[in-house]
């Protein structure tokens, strides 16, 4: 009975494991999204297949929901599972955008990954990227077990974190004016932009 509960033990250890590490994860990413680039021109994908693919990956690996949570704060709780989904909705948006308007920039720059930490359900992947002119730009990637997938939930550049830049807005909008406030303003960006986008 000892051997076999050992047995069942180590098998469902085994199939609550992730099929990838933290590191694994982030470089996979980067490479499916970098091979997306390369298939653009006559023999490669359209730039709406192209754009719609890479936001498939931006999915598979940010937890936008976390984003959300961790950038609105404290504020999170007092919303409704309604505003909450909005608001996943519209800063999703706007970190698409951004994202997009960043790989679109790439420039054959390298990324070499300096290592990774985990503790537990939480890990940092550590990578620099290396562009034409040699200079350097620190990328530090925060993740999280979800669902037994590692997720991305923030991203430091060069020692500054993604999220706390837009909680320390966020904060400073409402604390201003309100929450209402800060909504209606993502929402005229996410309209705003919506014209030179491609369709999804």
């Amino acid at each position: 009975m000892g051997k076999a509960l050992a047995a069942w033990m180590m098998l469902t250890s085994v199939m609550a494991a992730p099929a990838a590490g933290p590191r694994q994860t982030v470089e996979t990413a980067t490479l499916r999204v970098i091979g997306m680039l390369q298939e653009s021109g006559p023999r490669g994908r359209s730039e709406i297949d192209r754009r719609a693919e890479i936001r498939r990956i931006a999915h598979d690996l940010l937890d936008f929901t976390e984003v959300g949570r961790r950038a609105l704060s404290r504020y999170w709780a007092a919303r409704t599972p309604e505003e909450q989904a909005e608001f996943v909705g519209l800063l999703t948006d706007l970190l698409e955008r951004s994202y997009m308007t960043r790989i679109e920039a790439y420039a054959g720059e390298r990324i070499v990954y300096t290592g990774q930490a985990v503790d537990g359900t939480y890990a940092t992947v550590r990578s620099t990227v290396i562009t034409p002119r040699w200079s350097e730009i620190r990328l530090d990637y925060r993740l999280h077990l979800r669902d037994s997938r590692w997720r991305v939930y923030d991203v430091l550049i060069d020692g500054t974190s993604v999220v706390s830049t837009f909680r320390t807005q966020f904060d400073r909008i409402i604390q201003a004016e309100s929450y209402g406030v800060l909504v209606e303003r993502l929402r005229k960006r996410a309209i705003a932009a919506a014209p030179g986008e491609p369709a999804r």
